[in-house]
């Protein structure tokens, strides 16, 4: 074993030996002798024994040689790998005698130390043997793991070696690249000097570059052809991966002189030979289901198929559907299935994968024949008891999987069948006496049929035609078969008492007793039953419930409930039919004991209310008319059928017309009592069980005959105007009583003539399918019929097409059958997931977009169910085995993957559409799959013509003009999950594009597009770029309800934003600056201190705010790595120091209040800066930390389109709209109170001249803050609102945008003292003396002192008249400031 400090270096030589062998290569520049190890040397004497071997040949031979590199500095790996990576090849070895050339090294193998192991990895195109792997300890996480393709890493280097060798077989892929220059005529000519050059040139340039592919052998050029100048070549290597491929191009190009005008994106390479190719069955008869497998090392589901004969692609259809799966992450797996084949379908297919510039084509011809069989086509019989053998042969000698007799004629005579697999023939003996051939029937023809059938479905018959002929009775026989049937009655018998002791056996070693609910339970079809079965054990693995026949009845029948001293489970059936005829089990499981009780259900028959057919649903009679009521159904049984009208009861009378059974009955309007009156008439159906069922009513009106001027023998007769409808098998549309049409049509009186208003009739065929679909949900077993159902119905929908276009009625009833069967399955695989969206693709189909128009001009929810179905029934998708699946029509397609435990990766999906030249993508990121629970399936479907079907919101003009895609997951989410999308874009102009989603809860739950959760993230020329998920400019701070992106409002709010947020900052960083050189000036007092304390830190905490706000709104923008995590942290910020703003604004309200009201209250200035730090930035901390604390563990702290509080999952934004607007009505009663307080001061209440011009100068700032902040907000609030005027948000913007100005102007250089402190600070020696004269005089005024026009203005907002002279500053100190308070205190 390898010293854990040391390096190890495997790599490999491929050396061409001729009559003398040396080898000369010179390592020293990077490698010094000494450190080479015994190993290494022992290896050179091993090559010395090879070259002495090869020295003997007198042609050319190719040798693989390994050489073991070991040395003690890691460091030195890396140069070496360097160094024979630059090598080129081939390396010539003596140039006298050119002994031995060098064709190419490769690293195969790297040992590095581990901590105190030794790992031994494969280079790129290289594995550990599979034997290697188990017999030796493999490296965890570091592709460890080994399948039967062998390992990458183990932690030793195998003592009997060998290295890591080469993966996968020798392929030669057939390569081809463009140059860019005319095309020469020599180029055609081989043996021409200009093609020896070409050839010599790229020769020499393609192998410097493919030399470095995994097991590359040569390269050589094959020819050239027009097109500028195509060049076709063949390289021989293995399995090269697309980078590895890319890398070697580069290479080509690099090496190759530019005069060549090599084209890089011109490479192509087609590959045969490492597809795998078969065909089941090996031979093919008509008939059979032919599968074509297509299996290649190679991860893409990109596969086409082709059928040469037809020049055509194939494509899914009812015939044909193609399978593209993944298997293992190693293999994809392409299945092309023939139903029904036929002589068309022979020849050649091609199947091909696509994946980077590889083609992987392989091909195949099938032959299919007929099925042949010989046979005597007529013979005679004797009827004298003695056997005949007729048989059959088939011309191919098939492992038949089955073959029939069948028979036909007056008399019957059966036989016993004898299959020989063997020699492919088949006999039938029959044994012929006078009581099977009376006398009367001698010289009778019977027909006895053979059929072959194939395990691939294939059928063929041969008629033997045999003539009896009679020879008298034969009483023996007749008490040979007596003594037959007794015998077989006798065995029947033992068989039950044997199952009944087995059955008491087993109920010995059951562990639990089971009970049962005790009586009898007899039932009529359409009623309810329950059946209670409790266990005296808790503890158990399973619970269902058996029929006889053992199959297990659908879970959605029955619930299990535990409880700590016994279990129960009931089982509930809403709608009894037939088919709950019978015996059941209900099994309690654990481990390997069962614990059974059994009930038997009898359920009678009984039409359901829904099978019984009326006629009429609506008529019209003249009042001393007749009119004929008729009920029908689709069964013969002993039923006893009344008629009811009022109190009324009238017998029926039975007719039976094949199938159809219908009771009639004739009403006489003879009586005038009747006249000009509405009656309803009604069947009862009464079985045996004596339980009835009333069909639906019959309406009956009788009017005067004046009034009617339509008739009809099938519709009636009515008034004008008058409407009716009927189901039309009783219509005068064409129907067969044994396969009756289904629906209803709609007739309108007009004129004297009924015309249909409206036809929903549906085809015979797909009512069929209809009626079984129902039939289907309540069945027992209703999940096995299911697969089978798809199948009929994905192949019926295709043959009736034509039907469907035409006809609405069979439109809708499609579409309630597929809403139907996606409430069944638990667990859908592929093949129902392809019959399921086969019979999808049909019915959406552009011939039948018409026939959608029709359907939803009266129901305008049948697209919103068809897609609420093909949701449904994603989500139930289970792929087995398969980590990814996809299928393919022209209407739709789906893709899907499986999460598997660990292996994570980007889900991503590309649909193209060609025909309706429209394609799209779904994306969800790694981080987002990782939240998935393992064996999670992603399934997305798109739609391209969906969007002209699903309902559009007429007013406010929503449509979906693009693809329509839809993706499920089949486990719930309780965690928002993110999914990005990109459409084609069919609006060039840009204007009005929204990405939306279809919410089926809208229009009283019809359904309807929303754009909750979803935005443009990204319009790219023909492209649209959508995140469903939700900051966008400043108006969306506390706005759920944002502007569209790329609307003009939101370009409009962006402009104000920005501009307004750069003289924000200025004026803020200009408020800090004065502050800092007026500080010591206008802070002598305690409460000039600690009002400048506030604006300070409201400008300082505005300022880093508005700062934070440019930085999220970058990253939205521009999208930085990142994002996602420098999002939350501005997001945190911008909240923190926005409330910090707001604390700030409260913390200076409250002061004020506190100096103007609590007078005789005095707290220390150091008290004060406590409180107000605490206010300021405490409470806005805890707040923020709080709120990001509780959603962003979740991922719901900011919102999806924008770096700011979330409001459509978490209402955090609530956290910062409540404290803001709180303070503001705060801030407001405060303002209020203390301008009343000074403008109106009590007795006593005379606070120094200092301190009531501080307090003014507070109350100021107060006032004029706090009402612009509050309308900012206000307007703020009304932006939350949906479907508020833009005027908000404009208003709202501009206000809040400005904030910074208002701060400058009016909480800062609207201060008198802070006026006085810059004129004195920074006036010249003349503004000095003008100033000093204005202090005297009283005449003159500065432009920002209190008596200026501007402030004259602003003061009478406060009632306030007259001049404000500026006076010299007053020095105080803390004695000063004391007697102040006294003074206020005194008076």
């Amino acid at each position: 074993m390898k010293s854990p400090g040391r390096t190890t270096l495997c790599f490999m030589f491929i050396v061409i030996y001729s009559s003398q062998a040396t080898l000369n290569l010179n390592l020293e520049p990077i490698v010094h002798p000494s450190i080479l190890s015994e190993h290494a040397l022992a290896e050179e004497e091993l090559l010395r024994q090879k070259r002495a071997v090869a020295t003997s040949g007198p042609t050319a031979k190719e040798y693989i040689v390994e050489i073991e590199i070991s040395f003690e500095n890691t460091s030195s790996l890396e140069p070496i790998k360097a160094y024979l990576n630059n090598l080129s090849f081939p390396i010539q070895g003596n140039s006298t005698d050119l002994a031995a050339n060098i064709l190419s090294i490769e690293v195969t193998t790297v040992c590095r130390p581990a901590g105190n192991e030794v790992w031994c990895s494969c280079e790129t195109g290289y594995r550990w043997p599979w034997e290697r792997c188990l017999h030796n300890l493999t490296c965890q996480g570091h592709g460890g793991s080994f399948s039967g393709h062998g390992c990458s890493c183990l932690k030793r280097l195998p003592p009997k070696g060998p290295f890591c060798q080469l993966q996968g077989a020798d392929v030669t892929l057939r390569m081809s690249v463009r140059l860019n220059v005319a095309f020469p005529e020599d180029l055609k000519n081989s043996s021409s000097a200009l093609y020896r050059s070409y050839k010599t040139d790229l020769e020499t340039a393609f192998w410097k570059g493919y030399r470095i592919l995994p097991g590359f052998k040569w390269v050589t050029v094959t020819g050239f052809r027009p097109g500028s100048v195509i060049v076709t070549y063949e390289v021989k290597s293995t399995t090269a991966s697309p980078e590895l491929m890319h890398k070697a191009n580069e290479q080509v190009i690099q090496s190759l002189n530019q005069t060549y005008k090599m084209d890089y994106n011109s490479f192509q390479a087609v590959t045969s030979n490492e597809t795998k190719f078969s065909v089941i069955p090996e031979t093919i008869f008509e008939g059979d289901t032919v599968t074509l497998v297509c299996e290649t090392e190679v991860l893409s589901s990109n596969v086409s198929w082709h059928h040469v004969e037809r020049h055509r692609d194939i494509q899914n259809s009812s015939r044909f559907s193609v399978y593209t799966s993944i298997l293992n992450n190693m293999t994809s797996v392409s299945r092309l299935t023939i139903n029904s084949a036929t002589q068309a379908d022979a020849g050649e297919y091609i199947c091909k994968l696509i994946i980077d510039i590889f083609e992987y084509e392989s091909r195949n011809k099938i032959d299919i024949s007929p099925i042949k069989i010989l046979a005597s086509e007529e013979m005679k019989v004797m009827c004298d008891n003695n056997p005949v053998s007729l048989t059959c042969c088939s011309e191919k000698n098939v492992n038949w999987s089955n073959v029939e007799w069948k028979q036909e004629g007056k008399i019957n005579i059966p036989g016993n069948p004898e299959t020989n697999p063997n020699s492919s023939c088949s006999r039938y003996t029959i044994k012929a006496d006078g009581t099977q051939c009376p006398s009367g029937s001698s010289g009778t023809r019977v027909v006895y049929t053979c059929e072959f059938i194939s395990a691939h479905g294939a059928r063929g018959s041969k008629d033997v035609g045999v003539t009896f002929t009679s020879t008298g009775d034969n009483p023996s026989h007749k008490r040979e078969v007596h003594e037959f049937l007794r015998h077989v009655m006798e065995m029947s018998t033992v068989q039950s008492t044997t199952g009944i002791s087995l059955e008491t056996s087993k109920a010995r070693e059951q562990q639990a007793n089971v009970t049962i609910t005790p009586g009898p339970i007899s039932v009529s079809e359409g009623q309810n039953f329950s059946i209670k079965c409790i266990s005296d054990v808790s503890n158990f693995d399973e619970v269902y419930w058996n029929t006889s026949a053992g199959i297990k009845v659908y879970r959605r029948f029955y619930t299990t409930r535990r409880y700590p001293d016994r279990a129960e489970s009931v089982l509930r059936v809403g709608t009894s039919t037939r088919e709950w005829n019978g015996t059941y089990h209900c099994i309690f499981r654990y481990k390997n004991s069962y614990s059974v009780a059994t009930k038997d259900i009898t359920v009678h028959p009984l039409p359901l209310q829904s099978n019984i057919m009326v006629d009429p649903l609506e008529a019209s009679v003249p009042c001393k008319g007749s009119h004929s009521f008729k009920c029908c159904i689709e069964e013969d049984e002993d039923y006893r059928v009344t008629f009811q009208m009022e109190s009324l009861s009238f017998p029926a009378a039975k007719e039976v017309n094949e199938k159809q059974v219908c009771y009639k009955y004739n009403f006489m309007g003879n009586s005038t009592s009747w006249c000009s009156k509405n009656v309803e008439m009604f069947c009862y159906f009464t079985n045996a069980a004596n339980n009835s069922v009333r069909s639906s009513s019959m309406k009956l009106n009788l009017v005067p005959g004046k009034n009617i001027t339509c008739q009809d023998p099938i519709i009636g007769v009515g008034e004008p105007g008058k409407v009716i409808q009927k189901l039309c098998q009783f219509s005068n549309i064409p129907s067969s009583p044994g396969n009756p049409i289904g629906g209803i049509i709609t007739y309108k009186c007009e004129g004297s003539r009924w015309k249909v208003k409206r036809n929903d009739c549906i085809s015979a065929s797909i009512n069929s399918l209809l009626r079984l679909a129902k039939a289907l949900i309540r069945s027992p077993s209703q999940e096995e019929k299911l697969p089978t159902y798809l199948q009929n119905l994905s192949i019926s929908t295709g043959n009736v097409e034509h039907e469907i276009k035409s006809s609405p009625g069979s439109l809708g009833a499609i579409i309630n059958i597929l809403d139907l069967l996606s409430t069944v399955p638990t667990q859908v695989n592929s093949k129902m997931m392809m019959h399921f969206l086969s019979t999808v693709n049909v019915i959406l189909g552009k011939p039948i977009l018409k026939t959608w128009k029709t359907l939803q001009q009266q129901q305008t929810n049948e697209s919103s169910q068809l897609l609420d179905s093909v949701e449904r029934f994603s989500r139930a998708l289970q792929s087995g085995n398969s980590t990814s699946l996809s299928i393919s029509h022209t209407n739709v397609q789906m893709k899907s993957i499986v999460i598997k435990t660990g292996y994570p990766r980007n889900y991503k999906q590309n649909f193209v559409f060609s025909d309706s030249d429209l394609w799209g993508n779904v994306a969800i990121d790694k981080c987002q799959l990782e939240s998935l629970q393992p064996g999670t399936s992603i399934v997305t479907v798109a739609f391209p013509t969906l969007k002209a079907i699903l309902a559009q919101d007429m007013q406010a003009k929503n449509f979906a003009d693009s693809l329509v895609m839809t993706t499920t997951v089949s486990h719930n989410i309780t965690m928002p999950f993110r999914i990005s999308m990109t459409f084609k874009n069919n609006n060039p102009a840009g204007w009005g594009l929204r990405c939306v989603f279809w919410n089926f809860n809208l229009a009283n739950h019809t359904g309807g597009w929303d754009s909750s959760g979803c935005y443009v993230k990204k319009v790219d020329g023909d492209s649209i770029s959508c995140n469903c998920d939700h900051l966008t400019s400043f108006s969306i701070l506390m706005s759920p309800d944002s502007p569209d992106p790329g609307s003009l409002l939101k370009i409009l709010l962006d402009i104000i934003s920005y501009i307004g947020l750069g003289f924000s900052i200025l004026s803020l960083a200009a408020c800090l600056v004065v502050e800092s050189v007026v500080w010591k000036s206008v802070t002598k007092n305690r409460t000039s201190y600690m009002r400048h304390i506030c604006i300070v830190n409201i400008a300082a905490s505005l300022l880093v705010a508005d700062t934070w706000f440019i930085v999220a709104a970058t990253i939205h923008d521009h999208h930085y790595p990142l994002s996602e995590t420098a999002c939350v942290a501005a997001t945190f910020f911008i909240h923190f120091f926005y409330l910090s703003v707001f604390f700030w604004m409260l913390t200076l309200g409250l002061m004020l209040f506190y100096r103007l009201v609590f007078i005789l209250h005095d707290t220390s200035k150091s008290t004060q800066k406590a409180i107000a730090f605490s206010l300021g930035y405490g409470c806005p901390l805890v707040i923020s930390v709080i709120t990001v604390g509780a959603t962003q563990p979740r991922e719901v702290y900011t919102r999806k389109n924008a770096c700011w509080l979330n409001w459509e999952d978490t209402k955090a934004l609530l956290a910062f709209v409540i404290p803001a607007l709180i303070i503001v009505v705060v801030n407001v009663t405060i303002t209020i109170v203390v301008i009343t307080k000074i403008l109106r001061p009590s007795i006593g209440d005379k606070p120094s001249r200092q301190e009531k011009s501080s307090l003014f100068q507070i109350s100021k700032s107060i006032g004029v803050l706090t009402p612009l902040l509050g309308l900012t907000w206000g307007f703020g609030l009304a932006t939350v609102f949906q479907g508020n005027s833009a005027v908000f948000h404009i208003i709202f913007t501009l206000l809040n945008a400005f904030q910074g100005l208002f701060i400058l102007l009016f909480g800062c250089l609207w201060d008198q003292k802070v006026q006085e402190a810059l004129l004195n600070k920074f006036s010249l020696s003349r503004w000095s003396s003008q100033h000093s004269k204005s202090t005297s005089l009283g005449s003159s005024t500065p432009v920002f002192s209190m008596s200026s026009p501007i402030s004259r203005r602003l003061n009478n907002l406060f009632g306030k008249t007259g001049t404000y002279n500026v006076s010299t500053p007053e020095t105080t100190s803390s004695s000063l400031e004391n007697s102040s308070s006294a003074y206020s205190l005194l008076n």
